[in-house]
């Protein structure tokens, strides 16, 4: 009951403890939210210093003012607090000081005006000049931590308490105190009650911005991490189908998927099995990882998206996660350049290898697989097994790229696909016609 009480009025907060680099994150927005704070007091200075130059001064001001010297040190302390935050150096404390500088500082300069003026200290307390704590109290709410903001409004009160017993107190015997509201408006009387609500109205602004900055922040925290999770997913499965999954109306379920015309390749490195067992393993993860990386740049040039890594072998798709219209042609390319690549160059240690392909055009479904608690994003389909076959087959017929019928038909010109032959297909009364690709 108290839990959904405090989730109700501040939010769901976060779940669990926030990464390393989670934080890392929030901080660098706390140091930016630091410095537009202190250039925002580096303007109310040049607002309040504008506003003291262009004020009547009375003819019986005394000789001493200190207006100017506040303001003066204020100004100091706030080019102090903007070169720190520039420099990263400001601290929990010395931003809690700064926060009961900023209120003090009004209240005092609050304060001053009955000694400006020459008149009893009750006058201060009907100066307008107290609307600006509420600047000074929202003005935390750029950080996005309420315990600030709560200190801003505490120290406020505690101000303004102090100025109301200052002046009950300042002559003996003469608290000045009154009840009739006419008398109150019209001289120097106190209304307790009045001052009463200009505290509580400083209580009430400062918890409901709290709670409001409170229930952001967790908003905030929780979108963070969404986002981390999801540039962390990129690094796991594609970004085109991170993006699908993040995106999504709804919360993707197994089974959830579409039927598609789309174009296959299946990779395998010709002879890896036997090259591995001469490397060892830091070797054998160099290599691969090297592979891996020319191929997913070629693949990336091609708007290919691989959809699974197992062992030195990879199940690439067009058309599948992102709309392409010349999926065919992609597929091919990528292949060709794929086996170009792995003939111009070595990976790791020098080590050579060759790629070989299959690819197959035609009807799938793409989608998600798997249990309500751990899905994969995959296609499937006979087509799929279809171009796994042919990457198999490129041995037999002593090719590196080979595509079906339906590949050839749908590339368009500018490849010299040639007829290698049928292939019985398990589950299909017809045979599969199968090409080898190279470029005209």
């Amino acid at each position: 009951m108290w839990t959904s009480c405090m989730t109700f009025i501040f939010g769901e907060p976060a779940s669990g403890r926030l990464p390393a680099r989670v934080r890392d994150r929030i901080a660098r927005q706390q140091l930016q939210s630091e410095k537009l704070i202190s250039w925002v007091q580096m303007l109310l200075v040049v607002l309040f210093a504008s506003l003291w130059a262009v004020a009547p001064k009375t003819a019986t001001n005394p000789d001493f003012n200190l207006v100017p010297f506040a303001l003066g040190f204020y100004f100091l302390f706030t080019l102090a607090r903007l070169i720190a935050a520039y420099r990263g150096t400001l601290t929990k404390p010395f931003l809690m000081i700064s926060v009961v500088i900023d209120v003090g500082l009004l209240m005092l300069l609050i304060w001053s005006f009955h000694i400006q003026y020459m008149q009893p200290a009750s006058f201060y307390l009907k100066a307008p000049t107290l609307m600006y704590v509420f600047i000074f109290i929202a003005l935390r709410a750029i950080r996005f931590e309420p315990g600030y903001i709560v200190l801003a409004g505490a120290s406020a009160a505690l101000g303004w308490i102090a100025l109301m017993l200052y002046v009950v107190h300042a002559e003996a015997g003469n608290p000045m105190i009154t009840r009739n509201y006419v008398e109150y408006m019209t001289s120097n009387a106190i209304l307790i009650g009045a001052e009463i609500d200009k505290i509580v109205s400083i209580l009430m602004v400062t918890a409901v911005l709290a709670i409001a900055v409170l229930r952001a922040q967790r908003s905030l925290y929780r979108a963070i991490i969404d986002s981390t999770a999801a540039q962390d997913l990129t690094r796991f499965v594609s970004k085109e189908v991170a993006e699908r999954i993040t995106q999504a109306d709804r919360a993707i379920q197994p089974g959830d998927g579409e039927s598609k015309v789309a174009t296959i390749v299946f990779t395998d490195i010709e002879g890896f099995s036997t090259a591995s067992e001469k490397m060892s393993p830091a070797e054998l993860a160099r290599t691969i990882n090297d592979y891996f990386q020319a191929a997913g740049d070629v693949i990336a040039r091609h708007g290919g998206v691989v959809l699974l890594f197992e062992g030195d072998a990879m199940l690439i798709t067009f058309n599948a996660v992102t709309p392409q219209d010349d999926h065919a042609a992609r597929a091919l390319d990528c292949a060709l350049e794929l086996e170009q690549v792995c003939r111009e160059r070595t990976f790791g240690d020098g080590v050579r290898l060759l790629t070989r392909c299959g690819v197959n055009t035609g009807a799938i479904v793409v989608g998600a697989v798997g249990t309500a608690e751990r899905l994969t994003f995959t296609v499937h389909g006979d087509n799929v097994n279809i171009a796994a076959r042919l990457e198999q087959l490129n041995k037999q017929y002593g090719t590196y790229v080979m595509c079906t019928e339906e590949t050839a038909a749908a590339c368009g010109d500018g490849y010299d696909c040639a007829f290698q032959g049928e292939i019985p297909v398990k589950g299909r009364a017809a045979a599969v016609k199968v090409y080898s690709v190279a470029r005209l």
